[in-house]
């Protein structure tokens, strides 16, 4: 793909997310459809008393991703995951413990970190979310 050609589907994208994408849905597809690139980003998570790891993993839609979930994850958890076009990255760890949790996850892309958050507590949803670094 010429990089002319890249360049505006990259501002294609990134207009019809400044759009709106609940009022947009079916301009969002078409987006969609049209960015074809793909890219990688690794999941973190570290803590302790995790339950579950909710992520997207790549699969379905951009603005409605299918979740991968990992039970009992042994820590310190990590998965790189390949994601298409405008399809935002996530990593949801989830911990319920009545002696408290702890919970840090991270997503990160060519070395960058993207998002980074932790959390404590009895319950404990901890969770990291980026946009597609395709659009910038």
């Amino acid at each position: 793909m010429s990089r002319a050609v890249r360049a505006a589907v990259h501002t294609i994208a990134v207009a019809a997310l400044a759009l709106g994408l609940g009022a947009c849905s079916e301009a969002v597809d078409q987006v969609d459809k049209a960015v074809d690139t793909t890219y990688e980003v690794t999941y973190e998570v570290t803590g302790k008393n995790v339950d579950s790891i909710d992520f997207h993993g790549g699969g379905g839609k951009a603005m409605k991703p299918k979740v991968d979930s990992v039970s009992k994850p042994e820590l310190p958890w990590k998965k790189t995951v390949t994601l298409r076009g405008i399809m935002p990255a996530a990593v949801m760890p989830v911990a319920v413990d009545p002696e408290g949790s702890q919970v840090t996850c991270k997503i990160t892309y060519k070395g960058k970190v993207l998002d980074e958050q932790s959390a404590k507590g009895l319950v404990t949803a901890g969770g990291c979310t980026a946009t597609s670094p395709i659009t910038e």
